[in-house]
């Protein structure tokens, strides 16, 4: 019997070292492997992992804040996901930071302005703060908003500051034309001259996955084009941001005192889907990824969708025929259109509503509308050659090359440009 039982015992012991032997070697392959699959997954889990932007990470920016005067650059878009949607502009006052003054864009701080129209300075009816437009004649902050002045006006520069620090989180849309990157160079340029240092919150490009269109000329420079950039140029803000200090393209080669809260868990080709609308007429995501194509109609006789529901998502004229241009819209008078081309006459066009997402500019839309168009001549406008940044593409246009054409005179420029931003790039 005891011989039976320390057999049976010897056995047991036997077996358990060996189990716990070979669970040991299985252990240690299995942890040798997951560094290996973390590894990998570390860099694919980034497609999965959820966005965090410079603003949803209070712990970054809030230190920086403290006991100092803020300006803060905002509009609807500034906004933590995290937060419930919170407003920064109520988060920053609820953390007890010293909110100043907010400057706002084009659209105004609402964002709910017209293109181009006049926005007036005035008071957030919720927090009291101040609100200075940065649209109009007043794109540039004045030293006299950033520093009390009137006792100084022998030297001007040696103000006292009414703003210790500025703020900027607005959401770009990755298109030269877009405002609000000329908005930041004013900004920064402002700054850099009266000595404030500027914290860039940083937020995913939903365009920045490709790098696309003309060079922008520097005889064309324009509020909807201030550098020699691409019309997509694939980066995010506080990249872009970098890249005005680093190519010196502030006035008198000025500095800026440049920090960016980087975004979490983002990259260029990563999706993101916008959580509110950036301006009246990008109202959902196919018309943002549309925008870079479709913005050229402003230029033309052609609507590009202002006054319906379907902005930057469809495009026609009266003048385009019927017979190739099937779908009809009527423009009427909306939310960021008061006053749309074609305002109450039917529009002959296409929907492209459900077409795939793109990855570069579309040159046919534009130039099938205008060899369809009766007068060609008419067809253009002095806003086009804005746009584009040069006149080469109206000429191209007119000379009857084909899109194909046009985009081999673009790849010098775009390879000299990619070179430039690769030195600015925060994100893989």
């Amino acid at each position: 019997m005891k011989l039976s039982f320390f057999k049976n015992t010897f056995l047991l012991w036997v077996f358990i070292c060996f189990s716990c032997g070979s669970q040991t070697k299985e252990k240690n392959e299995l942890s040798s492997e997951e560094i290996v699959i973390n590894d990998v997954v570390s860099e694919e889990s980034l497609m999965e992992k959820t966005i965090l932007t410079g603003a949803e990470q209070a712990e970054a920016y809030l230190p920086l804040l403290k006991n100092k005067n803020v300006g803060v650059v905002a509009n609807q878009t500034s906004i933590l996901s995290n937060k419930g949607n919170k407003h920064l502009i109520d988060f920053l006052i609820e953390n007890n930071i010293s909110v100043k003054t907010v400057f706002a864009p084009e659209h105004g701080f609402r964002g709910t302005a017209d293109a181009g129209e006049h926005v007036k300075d005035g008071i957030d009816t919720k927090t009291g703060v101040p609100i200075i437009s940065l649209y109009g004649d007043n794109k540039k902050p004045k030293l006299e908003q950033l520093k009390e002045t009137k006792k100084y006006e022998s030297d001007i520069n040696e103000g006292i500051s009414q703003i210790d620090i500025m703020v900027f989180d607005l959401q770009d849309v990755g298109a030269r034309f877009y405002t609000y990157v000329s908005t930041l160079h004013y900004v920064m340029e402002a700054c850099a001259e009266a000595g404030i240092p500027v914290i860039v919150l940083d937020r995913p490009n939903p365009n920045g996955n490709y790098i696309d269109g003309p060079i922008m000329e520097p005889e064309h420079s324009s509020f909807v084009g201030m550098h020699p950039i691409p019309v997509v140029y694939g980066m995010t803000i506080g990249e872009y941001a970098q890249m005005i200090n680093g190519e010196g393209w502030l006035k008198n080669n000025v500095k800026c005192e440049l920090t960016v809260i980087k975004i979490k868990n983002y990259n260029h080709q990563k999706e993101y889907s916008l959580p509110i609308k950036p301006s009246p007429n990008l109202p959902n995501d196919q018309a943002i990824n549309l925008y870079p194509s479709l913005c050229f109609f402003e230029g033309t006789v052609v609507s590009a969708g202002r006054g319906t529901d379907m902005q930057f998502q469809i495009f026609g004229a009266p003048s385009l025929p019927a017979s190739k241009y099937t779908f009809e819209f009527t423009p009427k008078s909306n939310e960021g259109a008061k006053f749309p081309k074609f305002k109450g006459e039917p529009c002959n066009g296409l929907d492209l509503r459900n077409i795939e997402r793109l990855d570069k500019i579309n040159l046919n839309w534009l130039i099938d509308a205008y060899n369809a168009n009766g007068k060609k001549k008419d067809f253009f406008n002095s806003f086009f050659i804005k746009l584009a940044g040069t006149k080469k593409l109206q000429q191209q246009i007119e000379q009857g090359l084909s899109a194909e054409e046009i985009r081999d005179s673009w790849k010098d420029g775009l390879a000299a440009f990619k070179k430039i931003r690769e030195k600015y790039l925060l994100y893989p």
